[in-house]
């Protein structure tokens, strides 16, 4: 084979590139990305032991995404598409995640982003991301519905392109997730498991197994399984909740904007959406990273708190396919793992025999 002979790149071109003839791109879209996605499909036998169910459990760890979170996916369509259609400034409402985001891709696409986030009740993990990518940065003294209704009213003006979920563009890039859980594990799992708290997640993960099964990509598609915090499970509760309160401040949402989507996913999946203890919530959010080495933000263990009660309960058919989303990494909310950990460093004197004490050599 001659040396000058170009072989084909298996670099990730990233999600807009790689499923491009799923979106609603063209060859005009400029594509603002920070190569989102192929993120891991990780077997959980350990943990899946741990819950005592029969079943084969996969992690997709959208922590691993450019800016911790699966935000990216989204966000990539959202600001390539206000670029594309001249829009001078992107702004969201956030309990985090979404203005980490919005502002990393608004820096790369060189557009000014604004972002509103609830005053006191966001992880300073997330707090420091909006920041550091150089957002304009509004604590709205309120909670995330608040924020939210601001940031209509903002794009009811024409001024600005909003980059929240209620954007149609950020429910096509959140759906390619589903396309690599696909690709990755060969078919569609039989069941999936995910937080719920806008709620686009959910809606974009069924968009996303709908369409590769009417393609004939896949050839079933999964029950779609969301869970909400007990204090802020407003489609559970089948109300709005006025003051939503949960130590998984990523899913302390009253009114979600995809409420209809999300319902809508489960009537046609036959899935569920359920909502667990904060108490539930922290107790898988340790068991996740002491027995599968996996450090997810306390929303992720949402569904895994969920799933233990479903293989509790029955719910779940053995050997069953599972795949559960964890939606953050773990260092965006450090101040709870510090407080939930359960220990501090042992200080001792720079000495080989104090050292021994402690690990009991």
């Amino acid at each position: 084979m001659s040396n000058n002979t170009k072989q084909p790149s298996l670099a990730w071109p990233g999600l807009i590139r790689r499923y491009a003839d799923y979106l609603p791109v063209n060859e005009f879209t400029p594509i603002v990305t920070l190569l989102e996605g192929n993120t891991p499909l990780l077997k959980a036998d350990s943990l899946a032991r741990e819950m005592g169910g029969d079943i084969e459990l996969y992690l997709k760890y959208e922590g691993l995404n450019p800016t911790a979170s699966f935000k990216d996916r989204g966000m990539t369509m959202a600001v390539s598409k206000a670029k594309e259609r001249g829009a001078d400034v992107v702004v969201c409402a956030s309990t985090g995640n979404t203005s980490a985001s919005a502002a990393a891709y608004a820096a790369r696409a060189g557009l000014k982003c604004v972002v509103l986030l609830p005053n006191g009740k966001i992880a300073l993990g997330k707090l420091a991301q909006a920041l550091m990518y150089g957002a304009t940065t509004i604590s709205i003294e309120g909670n995330f519905d608040d924020a939210l209704r601001i940031v209509r009213e903002l794009g009811e003006t024409g001024q600005v392109e909003v980059v929240n979920s209620v954007n149609p563009v950020r429910i096509e890039g959140q759906k390619t997730a589903s396309f690599e859980v696909v690709d990755q594990l060969g078919q569609a799992p039989d069941f999936h498991f995910l937080p719920v708290g806008n709620a686009g997640n959910i809606t974009a993960y069924w968009k996303g197994y709908k369409e590769y099964f009417d393609l004939g990509i896949s050839s079933s598609k999964p029950r779609m399984f969301g869970f909400q915090a007990a204090n802020s499970a407003p489609i559970v509760d089948g109300s709005p909740i006025e003051n939503p309160q949960t130590v998984a401040t990523a899913i302390r949402i009253g009114n979600p904007a995809s409420w209809g989507g999300a319902t809508n996913a489960v009537e046609e999946s036959n899935g569920h959406i359920g909502k667990v203890t904060d108490n539930e919530i922290l107790i898988a959010y340790k068991q996740l990273a002491k027995t599968e080495g996996i450090f997810a933000e306390p929303a992720c263990a949402a569904p895994l708190a969920g799933l233990k009660n479903c293989l509790l309960n029955d719910k779940i058919p053995e050997g069953s396919k599972i795949v559960v989303t964890l939606t953050g990494h773990g260092l965006k909310d450090p101040d709870n793992a510090i407080n939930e950990a359960g220990y501090t460093p042992a200080v001792v004197a720079p000495e080989l025999d104090a050292v021994k004490d402690i690990i009991g050599l």
